[in-house]
């Protein structure tokens, strides 16, 4: 799965990666450990209000996918990923699969790698690390949003409407998969157009387009495990650790 990753880019760099043409834009703080609940940058593809003409946009949204239907929104916490193997045919995942697709942008994500050595208690001790595109790119993941309503809230209340997405994950090959079995979907530059175009499509089209990263495009590096308390925030915890003995 991807539960923490890094986002401390500006805006006018996703708009510049991703040819957004609205000028109104989101600005969330640099998050360097970003966790299920937080706000997060989502690129999408939808008409402004009142208009029929899709156009590209960036907005903040929840990380935890609230389905239209649901009754709490607190299920949200529990959808941070969405498996590609199912994406297309679960009930919370596949109207938004359909039409609601989006990018979420990313410094690198975090993964724990189960070492042998024992804590204190005797349980496997962790080992975070960072996981980011080698070429210091940004990372375009994969994801879905979805718009729940708060029938509690009036119609004129601007917070009625909760945007969230959650992160499309696959099976980790290569190197990779040595420290997490799941990763999250990264996108090339030549699939965003389609990804993000909400007009129908056929499924299978939809899941061509989801591709593993190519082996070697990636870079995974051990870091603190101060990365594992989500109060702990800043540019340190996506610093390598020094190399034993240098």
């Amino acid at each position: 799965m991807c539960g923490r990753y890094s986002s401390s880019l500006d805006p006018e760099d996703i708009v510049e990666e991703f040819e957004i043409r609205t000028a109104d834009l989101p600005r969330l703080q640099a998050d360097y450990n970003v966790a299920p609940t937080k706000e997060i940058y989502a690129v999408v593809e939808r008409p402004p209000k009142g208009e029929e003409v899709a156009e590209r946009q960036l907005r903040a949204m929840t990380w935890g996918l609230v389905p239209s239907w649901a009754k709490d929104p607190k299920i949200g916490s529990r959808m941070i990923n969405a498996r590609m193997e199912t994406v297309a045919e679960k009930p919370a995942y596949r109207r938004a699969f359909e039409k609601r697709r989006a990018i979420l942008p990313a410094d690198g994500y975090y993964e724990w790698y189960v070492t042998e050595e024992l804590t204190k208690a005797g349980k496997p001790k962790k080992q975070p690390f960072f996981i980011r595109p080698k070429d210091g790119g940004m990372l375009a993941m994969a994801g879905l949003y979805e718009l729940w309503r708060d029938q509690s809230k009036a119609d004129d209340d601007p917070t009625r409407w909760l945007w969230t997405a959650t992160v499309i994950t696959t099976t980790a090959e290569d190197e990779l998969g040595r420290i997490h079995d799941r990763m999250p979907l990264m996108l090339p530059r030549s699939a965003y157009d389609a990804w993000l175009d909400p007009g129908p499509r056929p499924t299978d089209e939809l899941l061509g387009l989801l591709v593993p990263a190519a082996p070697g495009q990636l870079e995974a590096y051990p870091v603190s495990t101060l990365v594992s308390n989500v109060a702990n925030n800043g540019p340190e915890l996506v610093e390598p650790l020094p190399l034993e003995g240098a």
